[in-house]
């Protein structure tokens, strides 16, 4: 009886192994189409989560691109020295925290954001017609996920 249940995490009726099969299938074809770009899907979308909180009045800090992208402070900050070396962001003061950098695309980052936000979307739009319609309820479920 153990083993019946241990099983079927690995069998199409395991959710989370499904979720990790998918993940992996996208993140690999997306590596594909990201190639020509020079930047990994990392890379990708933290310039995108720059990108979206560029467009306010307050300074980007390592620690928002965190929060956005979901992942941890270090990743973040290993992730950001790359994307500074390849010469698409670069750390000014913050107006507010002498402590802290601001994040900023520069005129190069801001060129690549252009083109990677438009391959990610054309991508996502091939890998996911597969679902048919679908997608939105996907959406909705994973959002539900991902609610803190």
């Amino acid at each position: 009886m153990k083993n019946e249940k241990k099983n079927t995490i690995l069998k199409s009726e395991g959710l989370g192994f499904l979720l990790w099969q998918s993940a992996s299938v996208w993140q690999r074809e997306l590596r594909r189409v990201l190639e020509p770009l020079d930047i990994t899907h990392s890379q990708c979308f933290l310039l995108i989560s720059i990108d979206s909180l560029s467009n306010g009045n307050i300074p980007v800090t390592q620690i928002s691109i965190s929060n956005l992208a979901k992942i941890d402070p270090m990743t973040t900050s290993t992730v950001l020295r790359t994307l500074q070396t390849k010469g698409l962001v670069s750390r000014k003061s913050h107006s507010d925290d002498s402590r802290a950098k601001a994040i900023v695309l520069t005129a190069k980052g801001k060129v690549l954001v252009k083109k990677a936000l438009a391959a990610v979307e054309e991508f996502d739009a091939t890998f996911f017609a597969n679902l048919g319609a679908k997608p939105k309820k996907m959406h909705k479920g994973l959002l539900a996920l991902l609610k803190d």
